[in-house]
């Protein structure tokens, strides 16, 4: 641990607070491959969403002109309700993974965010709806497509700004050192590196739908000609590619940008090995689509499952270095907030121990003499005496009568017992008891009749 590096974060006035001090339910590597695959599951249907959103929009506007496009916009459309169902069912696993593994800094950027990120559940159930608004009005509102594309447009402007709160907060989670400063969504939208990933999320969803797009209406059992009059499936697959490749290149253009906004602290090289080999993965990808492009029809969807699959790993790669870099930038901190928690839990320790004790004392100096040695008298001799009856030893009536009026005798036997009758075990001595105590106990003792 860099000394130096805690002393200046501490001079710094970063706030630390203290953490849950509870076990993980699950050992923490199996809490990150839950976190980073459940992730990258629920995105690629987010991207899906978004993407499918904005196509469906882009081409039915352009259905205005040429009805061949409104058909495009219809199918497209449907797969909006899907995939939105399953990015969400699929988000509850990394929310959940997040708010264990990062709690501190999961909800310190929850509560810096405010109304906003509680805004969240009423503008995703507005988008939903809007898009199923869209899907089942198709027909009703054939002759009124101005209105039919504003709803749309509506759902697709907040899909747009959605990703924005998102963003904000999990970005906020890594700038602890910013957490005094920051007053609201506003605040925290303009820290380092929001926008830069912002679009590089923006170009992921339009290459993963092209992809996705390509596969859906490539398939044998899908009705292409029936439900696409005047596209061919190579117009759709060419168009599929175009969209994927071109906003591949985007996110490399933007990748540098996204790397170079980053805050250092989280920049090491397990992160940049892990970057640089998913882009190198990327790029025979990236070729193959090309070649199909630039090739014979009939050759178009010859790769492309190699295609997918090569993009598949870059997406793990990519999941993988976000973990990578959160757990970079926040290593240090979460050293500075562990030993706080522990300095925390051993004051509360102290505290409670101190709080027995006094209770333990105040409650002891309310009790007579004799009411103290009956206390003592069942910590220590009630296991082996009862007042009248005969138990593991004599009676207590018994020891008063022979220690009648010889206090100190009583005393003596009771530190350092001998053994006086062959029907008896031999009794333990007690020289722990103290004085005050002593004295307590024989009072009570002599008092029993």
């Amino acid at each position: 641990m860099n000394n130096s590096l805690l002393i200046l974060l501490q001079a710094s006035q970063t706030p630390v607070p203290k953490d849950i001090p509870l076990p993980l339910p699950l050992p923490e590597w199996l809490l990150v491959i839950i976190l980073v695959i459940s992730f990258l599951a629920h995105i690629i249907f987010v991207n899906l969403m978004l993407g499918g959103s904005l196509l469906t929009l882009w081409a039915e506007v352009k259905g205005l002109k040429d009805k061949r496009y409104d058909h495009l916009a219809k199918e497209i459309a449907a797969t909006i309700t899907v995939n939105k169902s399953m990015a969400v069912v699929l988000g509850v696993a990394p929310l959940l993974s997040i708010n264990v593994l990062y709690t501190v800094y999961f909800y310190s950027a929850n509560a810096l965010t405010g109304l906003m990120w509680i805004a969240v559940i009423p503008l995703v159930t507005a988008a939903f709806l809007l898009t199923y608004l869209h899907k089942y009005t198709w027909k009703l509102m054939e002759n009124n497509k101005a209105l039919h594309i504003a709803i749309m447009a509506f759902a697709v402007a907040i899909f747009l700004f959605i990703p924005f709160i998102f963003l904000t907060n999990i970005n906020l989670m890594l700038f602890p050192e910013k957490w005094a400063l920051v007053k609201g969504f506003l605040d925290a939208l303009m820290l380092p590196n929001v926008f830069p990933r912002y679009l590089h999320f923006i170009f992921a969803s339009l290459s993963v739908t092209g992809l996705f797009l390509f596969w859906y209406m490539s398939r044998k059992s899908y009705p292409f000609d029936e439900l696409m009059p005047g596209f061919t499936r190579y117009d759709i697959q060419r168009k599929g590619y175009s969209l994927a490749l071109t906003a591949s290149v985007a996110q490399f253009m933007i990748g540098p940008i996204v790397l170079l906004t980053l805050p250092s602290k989280g920049i090491g090289w397990n992160l940049i090995l892990v970057i640089v080999a998913g882009a190198a993965i990327a790029l025979p990808a990236m070729w193959m689509i090309w070649k199909a492009l630039t090739g014979q029809k009939e050759q178009m969807a010859n790769s492309f499952y190699k295609v997918a699959l090569l993009l598949g790993i870059t997406v793990v790669f990519m999941g993988s270095g976000r973990h990578i870099y959160r757990s970079n930038a926040l290593e240090k901190h979460r050293e500075l907030v562990a030993a706080k928690t522990k300095d925390f839990a051993k004051a509360r320790k102290q505290a409670l121990a101190n709080s027995n004790e006094k209770a333990e004392k105040e409650a002891g100096a309310s009790l007579s003499g004799a009411e103290k040695g009956e206390k003592i008298f069942k910590q220590n001799c009630a296991a082996c005496h009862k007042p009248h009856e005969k138990l593991v030893g004599p009676p207590v009536t018994e020891m008063a009568s022979i220690y009648k009026g010889d206090v100190e005798g009583l005393k003596k036997w009771i530190r350092t017992p001998g053994k006086k009758r062959p029907d008896y075990p031999q009794m333990p001595g007690f020289p722990q008891i103290n004085d005050g105590d002593m004295q307590n106990l024989t009072e009570y003792i002599l008092t029993i009749k």
